[in-house]
């Protein structure tokens, strides 16, 4: 059994709730929203770098930095205010942080954004049930290519595929769609339904390192205490809706499955999840302020050797006593040979499996946990992986499994 140790604590915490955080993914510097201001810390010395203040009105929900921005590091924030917001590191002096460009179109709170793989598309969700899409076209210069409305609920996260221009939202009505374009036109091509609650978060799994042979899976948790894995049925073949046609089909386009579920551990919602680059194991956090981290096991192995090494103004945060246990490595053994898994050229795989390899209770004492997510920070003179919490306490944490 792994341990999860403490390494640090960012300084100075916040004085109000902080939400998320997430880590540059070129530079050892780490983002943090708040309730009144984005905070940039260093992954090196774990202390604060800038304090990026006014431009939103209201809370900072969530941001994102834009891939491929090492020399000048752009962020997008969504806020409570129902706006989103592009900043740029001036380049003259790198604490002070340009408001460059406002994005304006949500009814309600932004509520996460999220850019794709090539730094090019801006997806921003909503609690008005929307999802939108834009794309950078110039400097500071943002065109809207799609409203997508949908969502019967409070639209809570938006994820990128890893390499496809396919977008992940989960929902409030618990509920996860997947958008492709078709034909210069944004829409649905599949719904995945399992989840008997909201659904907080999603996250796909990362190219890096993973048996190429195998289709991308997603990653899923919930308000009903469960984590699920979800992959694209094989064998598909997706249809080109003609360029004569005017008429978009509104039906799905895609066969999407459960694939497993992990072990149940949190006694209390779920509102985070993370999928290592690096080790390939995943990491959840939530309401009961514990953080588990899972690692899978197959005799069919999906990646490449061993691994290594509040929304508090929303009705749907609350508990739950339903037990969703995930399938036993006996079950799968028995299980039919049409539910075994394929890889992308159609061989037989066994389900994965998966076990918790690590847990800490309390990890930000009696207070909630809003986020998790993977990094990499220097750690006793070397640059080792480590999980980053964010908390109600307004503390980020920084810690290292070993």
């Amino acid at each position: 059994m792994a341990v999860i140790v403490p390494v640090a604590t960012l300084t100075p915490s916040c004085a109000s709730r902080a939400w998320l955080s997430t880590a540059h993914p070129d530079l050892p510097i780490v983002a943090t929203a708040t309730a009144n201001a984005l905070r940039i810390y260093s992954l090196t010395s774990f202390t604060l770098l800038s304090t990026i203040t006014g431009g939103h009105k209201r809370s900072i929900r969530s941001a994102a930095w834009q891939p491929g921005s090492r020399k000048k590091p752009v962020i997008a924030t969504g806020s409570f205010d129902a706006s989103v917001g592009i900043w740029s590191q001036e380049e003259d002096d790198k604490e002070e942080w340009r408001f460059a460009i406002v994005l304006d179109g949500c009814e309600s709170e932004v509520k996460s954004v999220a850019w794709s793989a090539g730094g090019n598309l801006l997806a921003v969700c909503s609690r008005d049930k929307s999802v939108w899409i834009w794309e950078e076209v110039g400097e500071d210069d943002f065109e809207t290519v799609a409203v997508l409305q949908e969502h019967e609920g409070d639209v809570k996260c938006v994820a990128w595929h890893p390499e496809e221009e396919l977008l992940a939202s989960a929902s409030y009505d618990d509920d996860i769609r997947l958008w492709r374009e078709e034909v210069d036109d944004w829409g649905c091509v599949s719904v995945l339904r399992g989840h008997e609650s909201t659904v907080w978060a999603v996250e796909w799994e990362p190219i890096h390192g993973r048996n190429q042979d195998v289709a991308s899976r997603l990653v899923s948790c919930s308000d009903d205490g469960t984590i699920r894995v979800w992959k694209k049925k094989p064998g598909q073949q997706r249809q080109q809706q003609s360029r004569l046609s005017i008429i978009r089909s509104t039906s799905a386009e895609e066969e999407w499955e459960e694939e497993g579920q992990l072990p149940k551990q949190h006694v209390r919602t779920i509102y985070s999840v993370a999928w290592s680059k690096i080790s390939h194991r995943i990491a959840s956090v939530g309401g009961d302020g514990k953080i588990v981290v899972y690692e899978e096991h197959s005799a069919g192995a999906l990646v490449d050797g061993e691994a290594n090494g509040v929304d508090h103004d929303d009705a749907a945060r609350k508990g739950t006593d339903d037990a969703v246990t995930a399938p036993s490595v006996a079950d799968e053994a028995h299980q039919p040979e049409d539910e075994l898994r394929k890889d992308s050229r159609g061989n037989q795989e066994e389900s994965p499996s998966w076990r918790v390899v690590a847990e800490y209770d309390c990890a930000h004492g009696v207070f909630e946990i809003n986020h998790v997510s993977w990094a990499k920070a220097k750690v006793d003179g070397s640059e080792q992986e480590v999980i980053i919490t964010t908390g109600d306490d307004g503390e980020v944490k920084i810690w290292k499994v070993s």
